[in-house]
């Protein structure tokens, strides 16, 4: 055998996909690690032609899954970004997406046992060190997949999987606002750099020359845009304490407007060097929180809603995301809790390959 097959679910997780593996199927050491999940997904090609992964960056997501070292968790869910036209893993930020498939495939995996009609598997996410709380549903004591509930970016309906998020403000970075300010102006322009489930870079559309209603492909085809985007993200990460951001995903970017079709808030997320088809899980967290904050760069697109629980309805490329955040005004904005309705499914399940020259496993 010239090949090293892995093991591996594939499974579709809120509007992203990618395989899930257990941890311990892979190798511990973190170069090796990436070069392995370079050659599964085919990193390197624009059509990941010689992988699975599916020419996307939503579609070059990985996750791994272990029994957790957190007495509060059931699961540690280790996550890597793979580029999709570079040879490169990060292994830096999350993934609220693909953490929307953890549940149902620790429970595959056996890492979770089921607890009746409704599971609840507690995860902790080892990159950030977050603490998420999914409920899936196992009717009659078996996971299903069939269901009713409809999120924007997927076709049809699946089983919901309820999404609970805590401990996500400071995840990356230690603090809500990693500059120590509401705004900063930067190449021009202001925007509000935050740190809630994911750090992010967030400025008011109109600011970047858009309106913040186009298209992804309109986006992406103004590379001007990104070239402005970028350079102020590559400031925005240095004032954040990341260093030099270059090469990382992180801080991601996103741009804001006056909601248009009955949202709270337009948005466009960017990850950041295309814009993503739809919105992602820990973006909305971000965004959301930045949309309640007074003095960000929100101030005066939206009417703020009052009190908490707040459900923010963030309308983005594909449609819209809804966010219900229990906060605290008192000493400033706090956020304590983040709730998303996400769906997934499983599509397919057996062993992926990679050369041996690349990973010859534990034989």
């Amino acid at each position: 055998m010239t090949q090293t097959g892995i093991p591996f679910l594939f499974l579709r997780g809120g509007t992203s996909r990618g395989p899930y593996f257990r941890r311990s199927d892979l190798p511990e050491d973190r170069e090796i690690l990436a070069e392995v999940l370079i050659a599964a997904l085919g990193a390197g090609h624009p059509l990941n032609i010689d992988g699975i992964g599916g020419g996307a960056a939503v579609t070059t997501k990985v996750a791994m899954l272990s029994a957790s070292e957190d007495d509060w968790a059931d699961v540690d869910y280790f996550f890597a970004q793979v580029a999709v036209a570079e040879r490169l893993v990060d292994f830096k930020p999350t993934c609220g997406n693909i953490l929307s498939g953890v549940g149902p495939a620790a429970i595959e995996m056996g890492l979770a046992p089921v607890t009746g009609d409704v599971t609840e598997v507690k995860i902790r996410a080892v990159n950030t060190g977050a603490r998420v709380v999914a409920r899936v549903m196992t009717p009659g004591g078996r996971l299903s997949y069939d269901g009713k509930a409809a999120i924007a970016g997927v076709p049809g309906t699946a089983a919901p999987v309820e999404l609970s998020f805590r401990g996500v403000v400071g995840s990356a970075t230690g603090a809500f606002l990693p500059t120590g300010q509401l705004r900063d102006e930067i190449g021009g322009v202001e925007v509000t750099c935050m740190d809630v489930a994911m750090p992010m870079v967030i400025g008011r559309a109109a600011d970047f020359g858009v309106t913040g209603y186009e298209s992804a492909a309109e986006l992406d085809a103004d590379r001007d845009l990104f070239a402005r985007i970028e350079a102020v993200r590559l400031e925005a990460g240095r004032r954040m304490g990341m260093g030099d951001v270059t090469k990382s995903v992180t801080p991601k970017f996103g741009l804001l407007a006056p909601a248009q079709g009955g949202g709270s808030i337009a948005t466009r997320y960017f990850m950041p060097w295309n814009t993503h088809p739809s919105m992602a899980v820990t973006g909305a967290q971000c965004l959301a929180s930045c949309a309640l904050t007074p003095g960000t760069v929100a101030d005066g697109l939206l009417e703020r809603p009052v009190g908490s629980p707040a459900n923010v309805v963030l309308e983005h490329g594909s449609g819209t995301i809804d966010v219900l955040v229990e906060y605290s005004t008192e000493g400033g904005f706090t956020l304590e809790a983040a709730g998303l309705l996400r769906t997934a499914r499983k599509l397919a399940e057996g062993k992926v390959f990679v050369p041996k020259s690349v990973w010859g496993g534990s034989e």
